[in-house]
């Protein structure tokens, strides 16, 4: 989850990528068809070079990137880098169109809506030789409806509220465990002249994270999973009720949000302008290494329901792909073994410490104060959600879940309307 940025290398050219314009609709097919031009093929077992389309498009996970890969001992990998959020968006045209050989994507749902559609390469047998690093949890999230394996996970990170350490101490905040809580500490933010909530939403997933934590805290984790799966109305008193609660909230969030990207949102927090920010633990990417980084804490997404709790946690997966047909099979396969294993999650993490890294055998001795900290959120979560664009279809989130929730962020007010909205949409997609 990044920002839109510029092309990368791989010889696709360096283009400045606007927000959900045509514009940008038509750039971003482009660069992904002369991504998949370098990928692809016959599926026969190929030789040599093995490409990479990388998501990861923001300095510091491009870095790392680059980084993990000079690890790779096999042929030469050349890595075609594209700003994330286009990537995202037309990842249907990129995977009919001849793909590269290996790919970044996401665990879960996301990953089992394109093995079901057979436009992802089975891995089933990388997995007979890295399955022994990683939990059967792991596992479960890269494995398809059919039992077979599609995904390698490099890393998660949880998503939770951020802040500042020395700006609480100073103004004498203490983390909020209730909704009230939190009420009031936004409240008393306000009057300390900040912004409570730092909000960035022209990239039209990151709303998608308060959403989710809303509905998880009021309607719980089961519930979060049927919605998702298209199995419970949106126009319910549940769903109504999470719209509700976030439009007592909404005031408290940083104004003008839509025309905000979640890296301006963060750099308004490292500037101790917002007092606290939900977002995945990626944020610190914004935080320079060193104090500021050092500075950075988070507290989970306080209780609405007591008889829910707050142990559900929120903590996407990341990590690899192959195409169905990969030009060069054998380096894909080589390859992913290779990302599969403690070696290339280490060489990763050491250059984009915020994450937690999903083998068993990364190395945890190097973490910082914040990997500790989320490793430990998430081993001791009941249950772990993805993430809305990746517990659902992936259609149905890019086109009704973005535009619906950055219409509830400009009207609050019709959340009847809103929900009906979806549900109608939902129904045409999902069927029923």
């Amino acid at each position: 989850m990044m920002s839109p940025r510029t092309f990368g290398a791989g010889g696709v050219s360096a283009i400045n990528v606007g927000r959900r314009t045509l514009l940008k609709g038509m750039l971003g097919a482009g660069a992904l068809a002369g991504l998949s031009a370098c990928g692809g093929g016959d599926g026969g077992g190929g030789g040599g070079e093995v490409t990479l389309g990388s998501n990861w498009s923001d300095e510091v996970p491009k870095k790392a990137i680059a980084d993990m890969v000079k690890g790779f001992s096999g042929g030469g990998v050349k890595v075609n880098t594209i700003d994330h959020n286009s990537f995202q968006e037309n990842i249907n045209n990129y995977l009919q169109g001849g793909p590269d050989d290996v790919f970044g994507w996401f665990a879960g749902y996301r990953m089992q809506f394109f093995a079901e559609q057979g436009l992802i390469g089975d891995i089933s047998d990388v997995w007979s030789d890295i399955g022994g690093g990683f939990s059967d949890a792991m596992k479960q999230q890269s494995t398809g409806a059919d039992g077979k394996q599609y995904f390698v996970p490099l890393y998660y990170y949880p998503w939770a509220i951020f802040y500042r350490k020395s700006l609480w101490q100073e103004k004498g905040y203490t983390p909020p465990t209730t909704m009230d809580d939190l009420v009031a500490l936004s409240t008393k933010m306000k009057t300390d002249g900040l912004n409570p909530i730092a909000f960035g939403d022209s990239d039209g997933w990151p709303a998608m994270g308060t959403f989710d934590y809303l509905n998880l805290r009021i309607n719980g984790y089961d519930f979060h999973k049927e919605l998702m799966a298209g199995e419970k109305p949106w126009n319910s008193n549940e769903v109504k009720a999470v719209f509700d609660a976030w439009r007592e909230i909404l005031p408290f969030h940083q104004p003008d949000a839509l025309g905000r990207t979640w890296q301006e949102a963060a750099q308004s927090l490292l500037n101790k302008e917002s007092g606290m920010y939900t977002i995945g633990m990626f944020a610190g990417q914004q935080f320079p290494e060193g104090p500021d980084r050092d500075d950075l804490d988070f507290f989970t997404f306080p209780e609405i329901d007591p008889a829910i709790g707050a142990d559900v946690v929120e903590a996407p997966i990341d990590g690899f792909m192959m195409a169905a047909r990969p030009r060069n099979e054998d380096g894909a396969k080589e390859l992913l073994s290779y990302l599969g294993t403690a070696k290339a999650e280490d060489a990763y993490l050491k250059s984009d410490p915020n994450n937690i890294g999903a083998h068993d055998d990364a190395d945890k001795t190097g973490y910082n104060a914040l990997q500790q900290k989320g490793e430990q959120l998430v081993s001791g979560a009941k249950s772990i959600s993805q993430f809305l664009d990746r517990d659902t279809r992936p259609d149905f989130a890019s086109t009704v879940m973005i535009p619906s929730l950055q219409e509830f962020i400009r009207n609050p007010n019709d959340v009847d309307g809103l929900t009906k909205s979806i549900e109608d949409q939902k129904k045409s997609i999902f069927g029923g």
